[in-house]
């Protein structure tokens, strides 16, 4: 088998921890040293890992990881997905798109703008609905702020109609087909874009991880 622990990148290989030949013993600062990389590979000479974001950063790795014994003390279900909040520019696609490759073995998921959800069911109609409600794994980036959909003059919450077929996939998979989200909003400002119904289902599915109010907009 190959040693998880070790992930080679651009001709340079990165230790995560030791391996037993089971199970892999992660080390925090090796993870994030190979993030660091990885993530300057991803986006650019200019990325770096802010020293503000490690507590966030921390608590997805061990969610990531299935860190039971800490994920527990953080109150992390590592059977949910992950609903990743914070102010615009926070750098919550960022991490999204970067934390899954930590982690090679697991089946990787993929990053749809929520927006790119809505404009598929303006175009295709209720197919969309279905492609999203499959048995893949996503991470829908920017929830809450896509427009409304609209196909033949019927109006659609899509991304609320998507969530309530991710949740029945989640619940008929016995929690294996897990969904995962980024968002600016808050849980008032969720339940008022999608409705109690929605918002419901949503604390079932996801575990909700938030940067600070005051976290800066890195994009400046």
């Amino acid at each position: 088998m190959d040693n998880p622990s070790k992930i080679t990148e651009g001709g340079v290989e990165y230790s995560l921890g030791k391996f037993d030949g089971k199970s892999v013993l992660y080390d925090f600062d090796q993870i994030l040293i190979y993030l660091n990389a990885k993530g300057k590979l991803l986006f650019g000479k200019n990325f770096r890992i802010y020293d503000e974001d490690t507590v966030i950063i921390r608590k997805l790795c061990y969610y990531f990881i299935k860190d039971k014994e800490n994920c527990q003390k953080e109150g992390i279900d590592p059977d949910k997905g992950i609903l990743l909040s914070g102010p615009v520019g926070c750098g919550k696609t960022t991490l999204m798109k970067l934390l899954r490759h930590i982690v090679p073995m697991q089946r990787p998921y993929e990053m749809i703008p929520c927006r790119n959800v809505a404009f598929s069911f303006n175009h295709l109609g209720f197919k969309t609905i279905e492609e999203y409600g499959s048995t893949k794994f996503f991470c829908f980036d920017d929830l809450g702020v896509e427009p409304a959909g609209r196909f033949y003059g019927k109006d659609l919450n899509v991304m609320g109609e998507v969530l309530l077929s991710r949740y029945e996939l989640y619940l008929k998979t016995k929690h294996k087909i897990k969904t995962h989200a980024t968002t600016n909003l808050n849980a008032e400002e969720l339940e008022e874009r999608y409705g109690n119904r929605v918002r419901s289902r949503m604390r079932e599915m996801f575990n909700l991880i938030a940067f600070d109010k005051g976290a800066g907009d890195k994009r400046k």
